[in-house]
């Protein structure tokens, strides 16, 4: 099992000699073009993602639109570092069973201490996250969205978020303790794991695998409902919406959000078929 933001977030270990191709979605009316392309946050020097028909897109776009903009992607450190405490600290020992605590002290041990005891359930699953990434030679300046980003800047293209960073750390520090500590049991229980789930997941979206790609996200989620619900399926929904209202304006847009919402029965693509709309697999 991946580590849940590290999964959602899409970071991944892809094999640079490849040219991945992921999956990308058009949903169009007479004057409107959204392409929606699975992202991947983070991914190793030398990734070649952007050729077949997401370059189509990437050139036809007039707006590119991800879960954050780069001003609020830039802001959330900061929010996190806000969140992230807790009021009083609590021993990771006092937290995880035997097997989970001595995953989570594998992982730590790779890089340094997190700082664990004064942080969060949902901040500590995103550090270890973070290590997960580091330990894998992932760097966020070679994912997707920052390589997009450049890109629009310097065709000087409008870019936007579908969310604030507020708004998206919101999403795990609202999470109830319980869910808030099953995720962090579970993630430190396959901690050892992590760097070999997370090439699998990358390996898929290279593919465009969209069935591979929802069985490792299903095997995530699918035990926490609550999490499951707030993390993707209600962000999903906000999204789906976001889309229909955009088709209301004419233009082309490229919408790049972490692959993990755009496949299975609750991903933005089902959702917006299911209330009418033609969405075509376009690569």
């Amino acid at each position: 099992m991946a580590l849940l933001p590290c999964l959602l977030a899409a970071c991944g270990t892809a094999d640079p000699a490849q040219q991945a191709r992921p999956a990308m979605w058009l949903v169009a009316d007479e004057d409107t073009q959204i392409y929606m392309l699975g992202a991947m946050h983070a991914l190793p020097r030398g990734t070649e993602w952007d050729g077949g028909k997401v370059a189509d897109a990437i050139a036809a776009a007039d707006e590119l639109v991800m879960e954050l903009s780069p001003a609020e992607l830039a802001n959330a450190g900061a929010v996190f570092q806000t969140l992230a405490p807790r009021t009083e600290p609590l021993a990771m020992a006092k937290r995880l069973p035997p097997e989970a605590l001595s995953g989570y002290r594998a992982l730590e041990a790779a890089g340094g201490d997190f700082g664990g005891d004064a942080l969060d359930d949902w901040a500590v699953m995103v550090m270890m996250g973070q290590r997960v990434a580091q330990k894998a030679e992932l760097d966020s300046s070679n994912g997707v969205e920052t390589r997009l980003t450049a890109q629009f800047k310097d065709a000087r293209k409008r870019i936007g978020g579908l969310e604030t960073a507020q708004e998206q750390l919101m999403f795990f520090e609202t999470l109830d303790p319980a869910t808030q500590r099953t995720l962090l049991t579970h993630a430190a229980e396959k901690a050892g794991n992590a760097v070999k789930d997370v090439g699998a997941l990358t390996t898929a979206w290279g593919r465009g695998d969209v069935a591979a790609l929802e069985r490792v996200i299903n095997e995530d989620v699918d035990a926490v409902p609550a999490a499951r619900k707030a993390i993707l399926t209600d962000r999903n929904r906000r999204w789906s919406l976001w889309v229909q209202k955009r088709l209301e304006q004419p233009g082309t847009v490229l919408m790049a959000v972490g692959a993990g919402h755009l496949v299975g029965s609750e991903g933005v693509p089902a959702m917006l078929e299911a209330e009418g709309l033609k969405v075509t697999r376009v690569q």
